[in-house]
Order: C-alpha cells, then structure tokens, then sequence
C-alpha cells in the first residue's frame, strides 16, 4: 500500500501556512463557490433567464439510466481529489486550480448571463427508482445556471489530470476518460442541461486548461522525452 506524501494526522488549523499544508487552503474554493451557488440559485428569478436551446436537445431521448453516472460524478471528484491530496499535491494544486478557475468564470457567467433550461418532462415516462431519483435532483437543483455545465467541466479537468498523472495505468486513464464523456451526456439524457451547456463547458476548459497548464506543463513534457 502506498504511502502518503503528507501525514495529515498532524494538521491543525493553525498550521496551514506550514509548507507540508499550505496546499489545503485551495479547498477554500468550495466555500467560496457553495456561498456563490446558493446565492445565485435563490437571488437570480427564472424569468430573469435566457433559455439554452438547440435541435439535438429535442433529439435525446430522456434516458433515466444516465442518472448513475450523472450522481458518480460526487464519487469522482471526491476520489480524485482525495487521491491526489494523499499521493500526489502537484497534481492536487492543479486540479483544485482549474477547478476553482471554472468554479469562478462559470459563476460570473450566471451572474452577468443568466440561463436556463425547460427540457425537464413534465411527466416521467417510466415509474421506477431511478426516476425518483432524477426528480430529487430537479427539486435540490433549480433549471438555472446551466450554461456552461460545471458538472462537464469538472469532469473534463479530472480527466485532464489523470492523464498527466505519471503513476496511472493506461487502461486506467481510459477509464477515467470513459467517465468523464458519459457523465458528460448523462447531463443532456437526463435533461439537466443543453448541449449548448455541455459545449460551452468545453470552450471554457480549453482556456482554463491554458491557464493552468500552459507552456509549463509542455515544456516539461518534451524535455522527460
């Protein structure tokens, strides 16, 4: 079994400015961000919104199923974040940077752009657990602040830093891909967001990749190589 890089046992708040913990105080994102995300959920009317609409919207069918992978997403973030902050805190920090670049450019996007969607059924088609659960997320996540998809960004970044990840098998970094594509359409199948949402989410991982990465990352590349 591995051992991890950084023994946390001994953390205490107040030693987050200490080299070995200065790394946890990214984690802050996510405060920042749950204030944001409810704030904009509650003070942002629907009315308010612009819908995010295109043809292939009404061409995917409402698939039920695609709700596992849409609720794995949770189980990704967390394993991924836990992996790296155990074995490896580069990979940690770029991570949990370009998920707080997205988190931000996202939430400015809502706040100056407002969106929604209206492709939710009125009705379910089919009676079963999984459409249960599917109407539990509609009631804890409202229609708006959909565009770009964080649930696709995210998703995007993890694969991105999987991929780089040196100690990772290839059938794993398939995988991980794997994930990351289906949860990407899971969004659209169970009509949580527009294609428009899951195509904006891409624009906006490419630049956020070039933020965080950039040269720095290439140019270290081509020299191991």
């Amino acid at each position: 079994m591995k051992k991890p890089v950084v023994d946390y046992r001994t953390f205490r708040l107040s030693r987050i400015n200490e080299p070995q913990f200065s790394h946890l105080k990214l984690l802050w994102g996510w405060i920042v961000y749950f204030i944001l995300f409810v704030l904009t959920e509650n003070l942002i009317p629907a009315e308010s919104c612009t819908p995010m609409h295109c043809r292939l919207d009404d061409i995917i069918p409402f698939c039920e199923a695609f709700v596992i992978p849409y609720v794995g997403w949770y189980l990704l973030i967390i394993g991924s974040l836990g992996y790296f902050l155990l074995y490896d805190i580069d990979s940690f920090r770029d991570l949990q940077k370009y998920i707080i670049l997205t988190q931000m450019i996202a939430m400015a996007i809502y706040i100056l752009f407002p969106s929604r969607q209206d492709l939710r059924p009125a009705e379910f088609p089919r009676d079963n657990a999984l459409t249960a659960l599917v109407g539990l997320l509609y009631s804890v996540d409202t229609n708006t602040g959909v565009c770009p998809s964080l649930h696709v960004a995210y998703s995007i970044g993890i694969a991105s830093a999987w991929l780089k990840e040196k100690t990772a098998s290839v059938p794993f970094k398939v995988f991980i891909v794997f994930c990351a594509v289906i949860i990407s359409l899971s969004t659209a199948f169970i009509k949580q967001h527009s294609v428009v949402d899951i195509f904006a989410a891409i624009i906006m991982c490419i630049v956020v990749e070039g933020i965080v990465y950039g040269k720095t990352y290439w140019i270290k590349k081509i020299r191991t190589q």
